[in-house]
């Protein structure tokens, strides 16, 4: 049957007065992007619609954009929010650097010189500038490109021009990355992984902040913040922390942007940290929790010009 309406059966309809129904196909409306969601796992039962919830309230009514990870070996527990969403590093990109370092030390079979312990050091505990910036051009991009490949940190793009703070990074790669420093494996040696936990873990106190608040005592803080502000997106604010003790083994990535101020970012990563910490590792009345600085700084990290 011809489902086609003919130029007759139009003349003749019209001279009826009768209207033809003829279907109509509607324009296709683009859906409005959803809110991202946290999206929580976990082989323990309960463990991940609380940490799902509790994440989600910390976030709720706080501006910016913020990407989370969350990782707990000792409870299979994976937590994610805009885990693939990139940021600009700032001085996260710091542990990058050091693994890179270290991970073409082993594969040239030697220790690292006087020079570049101290570089590292100054690099990772004081956030130096001037240290990773030496660093950074002695390794040159090609081996931090080739330890971003070993790491299977796939996404994870070196700033360009020497502006290493400019690398673009995301939660899922900053995850690979502090596995890679917490448990053995192929790409760095077990010597390496404790020498980059030992300087995250001596991190002078003005930038001890982020994701150790809230860490009860019976853990163990490793962290590495970072903060940049430019033109466009605001203040980025940023903290990487692995944790261990307590039967917990875990690590939390925050990466934030669009804050008003650093403070902002930085209460927004402890509100998340907080939650966390409180999920994964039962405590009592008498436990002590970390309490970061009340006032955190950062190295501000070089930008081009209007960045």
């Amino acid at each position: 049957m011809d489902h086609r309406i003919s130029r007759r059966a139009k003349a003749s309809a019209a001279a009826l007065g009768v209207a033809l129904l003829i279907p109509t196909v509607a324009a296709a409306t683009p859906a409005a992007a959803a809110t991202p969601a946290v999206s929580c796992t976990s082989a323990k039962s309960g463990l991940a619609a609380k940490l799902k919830k509790d994440i989600t309230a910390a976030l709720a009514n706080r501006k910016g954009t913020v990407a989370v990870g969350v990782y707990d070996r000792s409870t299979k527990t994976t937590c994610t929010l805009r885990a693939t969403s990139a940021y600009d590093s700032a001085s996260t990109v710091k542990v990058t650097v050091l693994a890179t370092l270290l991970w073409d030390a082993k594969k040239h079979n030697r220790l690292l010189t006087g020079t570049e312990s101290s570089l590292a050091t100054a690099m990772i505990t004081k956030s130096d500038n001037t240290a990773t910036s030496k660093l950074w051009k002695q390794l040159g991009v090609t081996k931090i490109k080739g330890f971003l490949a070993a790491a299977k940190m796939t996404k994870t793009v070196p700033g360009s021009g020497g502006y290493w703070g400019l690398t673009q990074e995301n939660v899922n790669d900053e995850q690979k990355l502090l596995q890679l420093i917490t448990a053995k494996n192929s790409v760095l040696s077990d010597n390496s992984r404790a020498y980059i936990q030992k300087l995250m873990g001596k991190v002078i106190s003005s930038q001890r902040w982020g994701t150790p608040a809230g860490a009860p005592s019976t853990v163990s803080v490793h962290v590495k913040n970072g903060w940049l502000q430019r033109s466009t997106h605001g203040w980025r604010v940023h903290s990487l922390g692995t944790f261990n003790g307590a039967g917990h083994d875990y690590m939390i990535s925050v990466l934030t942007q669009d804050n008003s101020t650093m403070s902002y970012g930085v209460t927004t990563i402890q509100n998340v940290a907080k939650a966390v910490h409180k999920d994964l590792v039962p405590t009592t009345a008498k436990t002590a929790l970390y309490l970061p600085t009340g006032k955190p700084t950062e190295a501000f990290v070089a930008t081009p010009p209007q960045g």
